[in-house]
């Protein structure tokens, strides 16, 4: 099953402070607005979705339909197949997408330990 690109999303408390703790770290800004509080840095394949205010806890995030650098793929696995395949796999879902719909959507879902893993497809 190809769930697309892999980032965390952190729940941030400070961005501003997070985004320069990261920066020295090595990642850059590829993304967001933190005039809407969030950020998208990268170094190197991996990515870091800076959060302030918006969830409280941190988030698995997969992307299907880019690959990690948010460049759309011409072929991809939409999320609502993978939807379908993780039920018949017995995986409960907390969120689901709208099988009559296209485009857009996402499903969450947590692991045994209680962490959030949200598939975001955005197109």
């Amino acid at each position: 099953m190809d769930l697309g690109s892999f980032s965390v999303s952190l729940a941030v408390k400070d961005l501003v402070a997070s985004r320069e703790f990261y920066e020295k770290l090595g990642f850059e800004s590829i993304g967001g607005d933190p005039q809407e509080n969030w950020l998208i840095l990268k170094n190197r394949d991996h990515v870091l979705g800076l959060f302030q205010g918006m969830f409280e806890e941190n988030i698995l995030t997969f992307n299907p339909g880019w690959d990690q650098s948010a460049n759309e793929l011409d072929s991809f696995t939409d999320v609502r197949e993978i939807q379908r395949e993780l039920k018949n796999r017995g995986i409960a879902l907390s969120s689901e997408a709208d099988d009559s719909t296209s485009g857009p959507t996402s499903v969450m879902l947590s692991d045994p330990d209680g962490n959030v893993i949200l598939i975001d497809q955005h197109r």
